[in-house]
């Protein structure tokens, strides 16, 4: 998924957090609730401007995030 149409970060919104394209929600709030248990359908009420879509969009994000990120791990034998 091409997640770059979702995110966008300008230092004159919200001080330059990464936020959701087209409103003032911090893609760190949204990736927050879904790791407190809250349904993709909980999220969108509590926020109606964004869609499922874009929801999904961040979580692509987060997992391309993750994987440069992650030191390798290394098993001890």
């Amino acid at each position: 998924m091409d997640y770059t149409n979702y995110i966008v970060r300008d230092p004159k919104i919200c001080g330059g957090t990464a936020v959701v394209k087209g409103t003032r929600i911090p893609i760190r709030t949204i990736l927050g609730s879904l790791a407190e248990g809250d349904r993709v359908e909980d999220i969108l009420h509590s926020f109606p401007t964004l869609t499922e879509e874009a929801i999904w969009a961040l979580i692509a994000f987060a997992a391309d995030s993750a994987a440069e990120d992650i030191p390798a791990m290394v098993l001890a034998v």
